[in-house]
């Protein structure tokens, strides 16, 4: 797949994750244009929710999807963003947890284009492990939390290029193959939990 439909796949994905709460902010400024005191409360809540999901749903995609961005040096902003991007996209009720491990920095795109895939195949929370052993990064689901089997079948099918399904909700798989592409290395799909990938 060229670079032309992956960019394609990223705009689509980026739009569908934000559209949502720009509909909920622009709804809740028509109600504040309205003049309607009733409802004060509430619109104040949509729009701190949404403008919170947007800013953290941006940033993130700022540093996965941008051109170099010196901030992928910085672990401590990686991981913070990593962690404010998987609390914009879980229920509250069930959280997705992210545990880091020691990594090397190199991994920092790699490893939150990951964690996004984990996300999108986690069913009701579950927890995320990150970390590397002998200068491979490994980035999995926890055994204890459950994932989607056709999605994970999907995203097995599509990196092992078995498959090639233009979906714009796996664009992150797209983009995460042609970045270990480029970069020489490999993934390989991890059996010790639940779905997880090892990459080096």
């Amino acid at each position: 797949m060229d670079k032309a439909p992956v960019s394609e796949l990223v705009c689509t994905r980026i739009s569908h994750d934000l559209i949502g709460n720009i509909g909920a902010v622009a709804n809740a400024v028509e109600l504040l244009e309205e003049g309607d005191m009733d409802f004060i409360e509430e619109i104040k809540e949509i729009l701190k929710t949404s403008s919170g999901v947007l800013s953290s749903r941006l940033k993130f995609f700022r540093m996965v999807f941008g051109l170099n961005n010196a901030n992928l040096s910085d672990k401590d902003l990686v991981e913070k963003t990593t962690q404010d991007y998987l609390k914009s996209v879980g229920n509250k009720n069930f959280p997705i947890i992210l545990n880091f491990g020691d990594y090397s920095i190199k991994f920092a795109r790699i490893m939150m284009l990951s964690v996004m895939i984990m996300a999108d195949v986690t069913i009701k929370g579950g927890e995320i492990n990150v970390f590397e052993q002998n200068c491979k990064l490994f980035v999995n689901i926890s055994a204890v939390s459950k994932v989607s089997a056709p999605k994970t079948e999907d995203i097995k099918a599509l990196l092992s290029g078995q498959k090639e399904e233009y979906l714009a909700q796996y664009a992150p798989v797209f983009y995460l193959r042609d970045l270990i592409k480029s970069s020489d290395m490999q993934i390989c799909i991890s059996e010790n939990e639940a779905f997880g990938f090892v990459i080096g």
